[in-house]
């Protein structure tokens, strides 16, 4: 009699956690994005100075991009339900009292614990997801998961300026509280069937994890302030820290018994090539779009929403190629996938070096939609194969390193986006809205030998895709959806 009833709370236990990776996800998505336009008027309201604001945004990156990794091996340890409730309820607390703070002092710090719990239900939100469903059906869940995030990107400013302008900013950090709230309870009550481990509970390396952190923090600090401060000596100092704790890393986890990052996940078919992939594609990406948002509003002097107009169908192409991506892969494989999908990227990057002054709606259009469909078949692929080729025990460690290229990705591409556009033109002396302005001559001048440069890096992200496997068949050790016992800690039976 059990065994006839079985299936179909599987299919219910699958589509609930479904719903809480989506929706996690997308929560952390709409809050980043709606931030960024409510940061004036909660310099005004709270009468910080611009530095106070920027680490409104710098303080929670650090902390998310410093603690994936070893948020996922706590995921593999302990269960990755678990820490997605942990990870959202906390979520949920830091950002109501980001709305109640009385100074930007407390603003900044919730913001940084809002990375911590962002760091913990990131990688969650892809260990749930392996843990639910077999290898050969996580293509079109992760693809809704994309496709999400995606949405979110896309919404989160609208939202956030009509919730701003109607409700104050302080509204837009409630707006993420309920149902953070109901998918952390949600995730607590959730019964993922489970195979039983066949391995001891992999160790915790906080040695490992502390320089990893270190590295990442020193990395992802530094790029964020080349934007604004260029290569300065700090900035060199901060580059030169975080390469002194990756080597340290990289040794210790040769050595210790129970490292952080295995050799066998960086082993596992397609696994290390992915991950560079995805970095390259992110880089690219936001490199661009950096370019192209400077170029629309400085070059062809439209405001605001006329420019996220005009990009609008990168986000919408994002959002679209999401679902169709995980057809496409099914059927054609991940090394054919990723490799066109780098190639339409790289073809979208130089479509938008190729404007000028006198470029219209249907020539940036074009450009960004390729961009867009580019890079949104990346994510889902590439995260695909980091998912379903990574083996079951590593599976938290996967989706940390993966949230990690996702997050250091478009730091680096933005660094490399205003070293050059620096090199090759001198930002004009006048300002508008306390912001240096590039003069439209010289911006025209430095826009195209940067974007090629970053479709460059595109294109080296579509050669390292030809070294990827040719079948979507997953090479881990068991087809199976991985054990997730969060009621207690892993042991070995």
């Amino acid at each position: 009699m059990t065994a006839e009833i079985r299936p179909q709370p599987r299919a219910v236990q699958r589509n609930l956690t479904l719903a809480c990776s989506v929706v996690g996800a997308m929560v952390v998505a709409l809050d980043g994005t709606a931030l960024t336009v409510v940061q004036p008027a909660l310099q005004r309201d709270l009468d910080a100075s611009f530095a106070q604001v920027q680490w409104t945004s710098t303080g929670y990156l650090i902390a998310v991009a410093s603690l994936l990794v070893f948020a996922g091996r706590l995921g593999d340890r302990y269960g990755h339900r678990r820490l997605f409730a942990l990870g959202t309820l906390g979520f949920a607390a830091a950002s109501a009292g980001v709305g109640l703070a009385s100074g930007i002092g407390w603003v900044i710090a919730l913001r940084v614990a809002q990375g911590v719990f962002g760091a913990l239900l990131q990688p969650a939100t892809l260990g749930m997801l392996r843990a639910a469903f077999p290898p050969d059906r996580l293509g079109m869940p992760i693809a809704l998961r994309m496709g999400a995030i995606g949405l979110a990107a896309a919404t989160g400013p609208l939202v956030g300026g009509a919730l701003a302008t109607q409700l104050g900013w302080r509204s837009v950090f409630f707006l993420s509280v309920v149902p953070a709230l109901v998918i952390g309870v949600l995730a607590l009550v959730v019964r993922v069937p489970a195979a039983r481990p066949k391995a001891p509970a992999p160790g915790l390396d906080l040695p490992g994890a502390g320089l990893l952190a270190v590295a990442l923090a020193c990395l992802v600090h530094t790029l964020v302030t080349v934007p604004e401060d260029s290569w300065t000596p700090a900035a060199v100092a901060g580059l030169s820290a975080a390469a002194v704790a990756c080597a340290l890393f990289v040794r210790h986890e040769r050595r210790a018994t129970s490292p952080l990052v295995p050799p066998r996940l960086l082993r596992s078919a397609g696994v290390g090539t992915a991950l560079a992939i995805l970095t390259a594609a992110s880089s690219a990406m936001f490199g661009a779009l950096f370019v192209g948002t400077y170029y629309l509003q400085d070059v062809l002097d439209l405001d605001p929403l006329d420019s996220a107009l005009r990009a609008l169908p990168l986000a919408v192409l994002m959002v679209v190629s999401a679902p169709l991506s995980a057809v496409v892969l099914r059927r054609h494989g991940p090394r054919r996938t990723i490799t066109a999908a780098m190639t339409v990227l790289t073809l979208g990057v130089l479509a938008l070096s190729r404007l000028d002054a006198a470029s219209g709606p249907v020539a940036t259009g074009g450009a960004f939609l390729l961009v867009g469909a580019g890079f949104g078949t990346v994510m889902v692929a590439a995260t695909a194969v980091v998912v379903r080729q990574a083996p079951v025990a590593d599976a938290g460690v996967a989706g940390g390193l993966q949230q990690t290229a996702m997050n250091v990705g478009p730091t680096v591409g933005i660094a490399v986006a205003t070293t050059l556009m620096t090199t090759f033109a001198s930002p004009a002396t006048g300002s508008r809205d306390g912001r240096s302005r590039w003069p439209a001559a010289e911006f025209l001048t430095a826009m195209p030998p940067t974007l090629t440069a970053l479709a460059a890096v595109a294109a080296v992200g579509a050669l390292a895709a030809t070294r990827l496997p040719r079948s979507a068949a997953p090479s881990t050790d068991e087809a199976r959806p991985m054990a997730d016992t969060s009621a207690s800690p892993v042991t070995h039976p």
